[in-house]
């Protein structure tokens, strides 16, 4: 379902995040806290010869006109930290009718009470695809009936203190909850975790426990309960090497297609290689209800260089996946990289910020595609992501693949698929990479280009569909607050079941800073 609104409508500030608002107005030590507000307005002008994606005989080309008020906002203290990203698009065409969106991507952590009382809040808004099979969200074009948008909160208020000599305990309630454009999702969720870790004094191991129960509700779901409860012991064998063990008891609380209750023990042994303090690699096997897993997380930081390896097998559902909040992962390599390059860390978020919402507006998603669903699977997932920064050039590439395999029955999502076949998402393969490079051409212009891929497969129905896009930028400091750029892409979209098509644009911006 494509959401759009009527022509001269105004954006809805009500979107930002009510947590975050009033945490600004709480008594902090503002003496303490640099901020950082950079309000900016985006002008774009755009050519495009398929405006709606669609196959070559029904193709339609379009002007677009794009304005976009932005405020980036940022906080940094001992006690606050602050990251608020949000725009709105007004989209105005020729030959349809005109559009708009939000986009905000907002994170605040707090210390309110020394020691001992703390609160996290979230929020996100974003358009996402329906469905991983057919034309999938590319920012400056209308919507497709493969799309809604997704709004999601969480506000996370805990008490953590550490007890000298004994552990530090951690007591957290997180109240978290997303909705959709025409309520085709709707989930709210209750958690409380109880944490304990503990570093005996002298002795070099540490061991650590946890309890936690969660609450779910979805619109078109009876209510789900689950609960984990563990303990763990990391133990050192030299100054390079530790031997880790965990186990526990666990019940998810969906209704399995199996048969079986998704419950029961499970354990893991695994170890830590630590050869420098810039490499760190942890892996571990064990056995959970559904069968051996196997997990890995590899750290390898150089002068300019920056790697991350990860792979991990869980159950989880596609609410969850939304609550996550994309491109931690790079946006934390390049943190550690421009530290040199950008000493002050407000400028440096907001670079950052600029660098991979440029290549997120392009299309296709980084990384996996998290579609509509209401099912719980059983998710592998393998993923690698490389930084390089330099003085003139900066480089991001990502790769990912992944694997679900459904565990609850797919009739639930009969509605929200109605042009897919029935059973296509029982189990999924996708495939995604992504290359980001820039590079800076003299003190007032720079180049950039983009390169993404991503392909979705079904092993439960013949059907696999492909996504491409690649694009390039020039963009040249007018004035020291006003900017303007080039850009050209080509997109192209192909499936075994039809509606292949490609598309063509070209834009020419002007964005200003006040």
């Amino acid at each position: 379902m494509a959401i759009t609104t009527r022509r001269g409508a105004l954006p809805q500030f009500s979107l930002l995040p009510l947590p975050l608002l009033l945490l600004l107005t709480m008594p902090m030590p503002v003496a303490a806290i640099e901020w950082l507000v950079q309000p900016s307005v985006r002008l774009r002008e755009s050519y495009t010869d398929n405006v709606l994606r669609a196959p070559p005989e029904r193709a339609r080309s379009d002007f677009i006109t794009e304005i976009a008020p932005a405020i980036a906002l940022i906080g940094s203290g001992p006690r606050l930290q602050v990251h608020l990203d949000y725009s709105w698009h007004k989209f105005l065409y020729v030959r349809r009718a005109d559009t708009d969106s939000h986009q905000l991507r907002a994170a605040t952590e707090a210390e309110l009470l020394k020691d001992w009382l703390h609160l996290d809040a979230r929020a996100s808004v974003s358009r996402r695809s329906i469905s991983p099979f057919g034309p999938q969200v590319i920012d400056d074009l209308p919507g497709t009936e493969n799309e809604s948008t997704v709004r999601t909160t969480s506000i996370s208020p805990y008490l953590r203190h550490t007890f000298r000599g004994l552990a530090t305990a951690e007591l957290r309630y997180t109240r978290a909850s997303l909705g959709s454009g025409g309520d085709l999702l709707s989930v709210r969720s209750d958690e409380l975790q109880m944490l304990l870790d503990g570093a005996p004094r002298g002795s070099g191991w540490t061991w650590n426990a946890s309890h936690l129960a969660r609450r779910t509700d979805d619109s078109k779901l009876t209510p789900l309960r689950m609960q984990r409860s563990s303990a763990g012991l990391r133990y050192p064998i030299s100054s390079k090497w530790s031997a880790t063990a965990s186990g526990g008891m666990e019940r998810e609380g969906y209704v399995s297609t199996s048969g079986q209750a998704p419950q029961g023990r499970f354990w893991s042994l695994g170890g830590v290689w630590t050869p420098s303090p810039r490499t760190s690699v942890a892996f571990s096997t064990g056995k959970r209800y559904f069968g051996h897993t196997y997990s890995l997380d590899a750290h390898f930081l150089q002068r300019q260089t920056n790697w991350q390896l990860s792979y991990n097998e869980n159950i989880t559902s596609m609410p969850e996946q939304f609550f996550r909040l994309g491109d931690r992962d790079a946006a934390n390599l390049l943190d550690q990289l421009w530290r040199g390059l950008f000493p002050n860390p407000l400028d440096r978020r907001l670079r950052i910020d600029a660098f991979l919402r440029y290549a997120n507006s392009l299309g296709p998603e980084r990384g996996a595609i998290n579609y509509f669903s209401h099912r719980y699977f059983l998710q592998k997932q393998l993923s690698l992501t490389m930084a390089r920064a330099t003085p003139k050039s900066t480089v991001v590439a990502g790769f990912t693949a992944l694997d679900r395999t459904a565990q609850t029955a797919s009739g639930i999502d009969s509605g929200l698929l109605p042009g897919v076949d029935f059973g296509s998402e029982d189990r999924t393969r996708q495939l995604a990479g992504n290359l980001g490079w820039s590079w800076q051409a003299s003190s007032r212009s720079s180049m950039t280009l983009n390169a993404g891929y991503a392909s979705v497969r079904s092993l439960s129905v013949p059907r696999r569909d492909s996504n491409a896009t690649v694009a390039a930028g020039y963009s040249r400091v007018l004035q020291r607050k006003v900017t303007a750029s080039i850009d050209v892409r080509h997109t192209r979209h192909s499936s075994t079941r039809g509606g292949n098509y490609r598309e063509n644009s070209v834009s020419a911006t002007l964005n200003m800073r006040f």
